[in-house]
């Protein structure tokens, strides 16, 4: 499939502070936008970052039919730019839009497309501890007409935005024993919109308690963990790590999955199986060492200071020696081109860097 270009007459990195910005907020120069209309994607273009033009009766502002995915790009110890796990994001957004009965991406449009939009921001990504280029591919339906139906258009955009560190600090989370993200058979292993707006409500009532995000737990008895807000979770107990199994409920993750394939080359005895909050209140009521943290793309490795469990707080462990910052040492290290890629997750772009 060809690519098409149109560049941008007027650059936004050339006002854009770098020192001081919140990210998600302004986007770099372009976009890549491809349409799937007749039974066939087509029209891709990498063309300037502009508003949409949609129709108010576009079905994807009525029933739900919205997927996306989020992933890196990080500028490399020699200067050349890489993609994190580039294939791994187009295998998962393609599982989400199965499960959202839209029309899958072919690999040539999603993975040269998005290369060829990093190359050309290229510019944008800045190398340092933290910093990447975040980019996020979606995918909504388009088909201008009201009726609880599958669409027949869709609109594939790929939009980028910097990034340095997603949580400054350790977060504080609450178990949520009421409310539900996801129910087996339903759409919680899917990045779909309606997953995240469930859940804002009682993220908010959370955040109006004093604490950062919530623990999700099992939709039938609240008894298991199963993710906390965008994030997967993992635990460290005596030196074992681990993590509820991803499937249904709980979505899985590419940070998750990432840091597993490291603690086991590490040597780390890993178990993916379900985690009770009994399990866990025993564990820090009998004083055994409890590190606990959240695993994302947008955060990496997000340390929970304080978890709340009906009305009683229990804080992990989160010194500076814990065993999660070795984790994020060497997942860092090898995005970065600072040790050796063994696992082949780095797409390296062959274009050498202009500062």
């Amino acid at each position: 499939m060809e690519i098409k270009r149109q560049l941008t007459s007027q650059c936004a990195i050339k006002q854009f502070n770098f020192n001081q910005f919140q990210f998600g907020v302004e986007a770099t120069d372009h976009m890549l936008v491809a349409r799937y209309s007749d039974g066939h994607w087509h029209s891709a273009t990498i063309q300037p970052y502009e508003q949409l033009v949609l129709s108010p009766l576009a079905m994807c502002l009525h029933y739900g039919q919205t997927v996306f995915e989020g992933l890196k790009a990080y500028r490399q110890e020699d200067d050349t730019i890489s993609i994190f796990r580039l294939a791994r994001h187009h295998e998962r957004i393609n599982q989400s839009l199965r499960r959202m009965a839209m029309p899958e991406i072919p690999e040539e449009l999603f993975e040269t497309g998005i290369r060829e939009l990093v190359d050309l921001e290229q510019e944008w990504i800045r190398g340092g501890e933290g910093n990447s280029l975040y980019i996020r591919p979606f995918v909504i339906a388009t088909e201008a007409r009201l009726g609880v139906s599958i669409s027949t258009d869709y609109l594939f955009m790929v939009v980028c935005t910097p990034m340095a560190a997603y949580y400054a600090k350790p977060l504080k989370v609450k178990v949520e024993r009421h409310y539900t993200r996801a129910v087996p058979g339903g759409v919680g292993a899917a990045k779909n919109g309606g997953n995240y707006g469930a859940a804002y409500y009682p993220a908010h009532l959370a955040q109006q308690a004093g604490f950062d995000q919530v623990i999700w737990t099992d939709a039938r008895d609240h008894q298991f963990v199963e993710e906390s807000g965008t994030m997967n979770l993992m635990f460290i107990i005596d030196g074992v790590l681990l993590t509820p199994p991803a499937g249904e409920t709980v979505l899985a993750g590419v940070t998750r999955d990432s840091l597993l394939s490291i603690a086991r080359d590490m040597g780390w005895p890993v178990e993916e199986r379900p985690i009770s909050l009994k399990e866990l209140e025993e564990a820090f009521s009998t004083g055994k060492k409890v590190e606990a943290f959240g695993a994302g793309t947008a955060a990496v490795v997000a340390p929970l200071e304080l978890i709340q469990i009906d009305g009683q707080d229990f804080r992990p462990y989160i010194a500076e020696d814990a065993q999660m910052y070795q984790l994020k040492a060497r997942l860092s290290a090898i995005r970065a081109g600072k040790e050796k890629d063994p696992y082949a997750w780095n797409t390296v772009l062959e274009k050498a860097l202009t500062k």
